[in-house]
Order: C-alpha cells, then structure tokens, then sequence
C-alpha cells in the first residue's frame, strides 16, 4: 500500500499495518512536532515526512508527488471536541477544526481507504457533522466507537470513521493493567502524598461484571485534581495521568514516606492488603531481606507510570520512544492512538 497518514505523530499507523500483517510501498506522514518526527524517523528511516498538513494543497492542488494513495490515516486534534476542554468550540476550533482541512486533502488523494480518529466524548451533533461531511466524498462512510480496553489495559473510547467494510467490535482480551507493569521502577516515579491529603475517593469499587474494562480508582490525594486521584492495578489504566497504588515486593519502603497518610488509604486484614472489600490486592509483605524495622508491612506504592508502561498502553515496542525527554515521550504516547485497536480495524482489509 502507498500510505498518507495525516497529524501522523510518532507513526503508530505504521505500526498498526505492520500488526496487521499489510505490506507498505510508501509511507507518507505529515507532522509538525520534531519530538515525534525525531521518534518516528529512528523507527522507520523510510517514511517520507510532509511537514505541515496546511501545505500539502497548493495552488495545483495536493502535491503532484504524492500520487495514488491507497490508505488515508488521521487522528485528527480533539482539542477543541473533547469533554476535557471547557468552553469547546468544536469543529470551528483552532484545533479541531483542521478537521477540515484533513476533508480537503482527502477530497484531491482520493484514498481507496480511509480510517478517521477522535474521542468519544464529543458531542453527538459534532459525530453527525463529521460522518456527513466524510459521506458527501464517500458515501459507504460509517462510524464505529472502539473502546481500547477490549484489547489492552487502559480505557480509552474512541471514535473511527472509515469506509472499510464489515468492521466489528474486536474480543474482549482480559489485560488489566497489571498485566503491563514493570516489576521494579526508579523511586522518581514515586508519588509522595503530602500530609493530611489522602482521602477516600467516595466511590465504589467501579467493577463492571458485564464488561472488563472499568478503571478501579481508590482514593486521591493532595488537592484531588484529576492528577491526583490514585487506581488500582486490578482494573484499566486511565492514561498517562493517573497515578497507582501498586503492590512491589521489590521495594524496602520506610514508613516515615507515608507516615499516617497510609492508615487512610488502605484497609488492612491479617492475610493481606484490601484497598475495599471488592479489590484485594493480595500482596503480602516485603521482601525477607529488608532488615529496616521502619517498613510499611504492605509494601504498597503510589506511583506514576513510565514511559515504557504508556508505550504497553498504547501497543508500540517497548523503548519505541526512546532518545527524547519523558517529558515529550509522555506527550507524544498520549497525542497517539491505541495500535492494537487500529490494527484490528485494518485487518478487515485483508477480506477484499
């Protein structure tokens, strides 16, 4: 295939045709931030970079280099769509609206394929002005929401708009997040709770009995924004942003990093830890070579996510990000879409 991936990031569509099994001729990518070109290119030499997605129509028209395209890709921005945003602006947004200029291209490339992505969370009238807009060029267009937990450990609900026919829901493979940790990270992704700031998070254990996907939050901490509202690793990670209570017998933690703060965060039983009553975390107490008697028995640690644990989120390689800050690795994973869930939308091609 001679592929044009649009706001094409670090390259996860090239990865998703890879996992689908669907060979690439030319890969053509337009992208503008050089922290994900610079990842995207020590990936994949090959890919020819565009630059930015306002340049590729001209006074001629889309580029005359850039001839039959097979396969248009494009998470185009949801700044300006997503719950997340107040005062949203939708599709006439600054961001958003390139939505638009994404139509325009589309309209000169004429790809036989095309795959669409954004958040779930837009309003229901934006989908419709979407899937319209894309159906005046191809009228077989559909929309399909795919919910990344079906096939790895966080909950992301995304939209796909594509002409690709017969897609389906992909089976629900069971990861929790648990499944993708690291078993011993570096204490600076540790997340120290200041005093008097854990609180119960007022809810309940968010287990789902018909679907295996439900974040399981326990608590949060200092102000209680949405960083600081603190999962567990039984159930689905909720991005980048979140932090976790993670059991590690890896770890010698001194009692003093907590100090009474842990008391508010756990409920303990003599056989175990249980953050409640649904959510056992049934990890028991540290390592026998830890000697210091100021140990917190349970072992548990709230910590952030690393950088290769949000690359597992997403389906890229581990250290597929590798070469750039964490800073940028943590922004361009969570600008990215899940690889798996567009890799299962692509190998519905390979039925025509």
């Amino acid at each position: 295939m001679k592929v044009l991936s649009l706001f094409d990031g670090i390259s996860c569509a090239r990865v998703a045709l890879e996992r689908a099994g669907i060979s690439i001729e030319k890969y053509y990518a337009s992208e503008i931030d050089k922290y994900a070109i610079q990842i995207a290119q020590k990936n994949y030499p090959d890919t020819i970079q565009l630059g930015d997605v306002n340049e590729l129509i001209g006074e001629t028209g889309l580029r005359k280099w850039l001839p039959d395209i097979d396969l248009m890709v494009l998470g185009f921005p949801c700044q300006d769509l997503s719950i997340a945003k107040k005062n949203r602006k939708g599709l006439d947004g600054e961001r958003s609206g390139l939505f638009w200029k994404a139509l325009e291209i589309h309209r000169y490339a004429r790809p036989k394929w095309f795959i669409y992505e954004n958040v779930a969370s837009m309003k229901k009238e934006w989908k419709e002005q979407i899937l319209k807009a894309i159906q005046e060029i191809e009228p077989s267009a559909y929309m399909i929401e795919i919910n990344a937990a079906l096939v790895s450990a966080q909950n992301r609900r995304r939209v796909f708009f594509t002409n690709i026919p017969n897609v389906k829901l992909p089976e629900d493979r069971g990861i929790l997040l648990k499944d993708i940790l690291e078993p011993k990270v570096a204490e600076n992704y540790f997340v120290k709770p200041k005093s008097n700031t854990v609180r119960s998070s007022g809810r309940g254990s968010g287990i789902n009995d018909k679907h295996n996907w439900d974040t399981i939050r326990v608590t949060t901490i200092n102000k209680g924004g949405q960083g600081d509202r603190v999962y567990s690793p039984n159930g689905k990670s909720v991005g980048k942003t979140g932090l976790y209570a993670v059991p590690d017998k890896s770890y010698c933690v001194p009692s003093t990093y907590y100090k009474e703060n842990v008391k508010s965060l756990v409920k303990r039983k003599k056989n175990g830890l249980f953050i409640t009553e649904k959510n056992p975390l049934n990890e028991s107490s540290v390592q026998s070579n830890c000697k210091n008697t100021d140990i917190i028995p349970d072992n548990i640690i709230i910590r952030k996510l690393t950088p290769i644990e949000c690359e597992r989120l997403q389906g890229v390689p581990d250290n597929y990000t590798g070469g750039v800050s964490n800073t940028q690795k943590y922004k361009v994973l969570g600008n990215a879409f899940n690889v798996d869930v567009v890799a299962h939308i692509l190998s519905f091609l390979k039925r025509w």
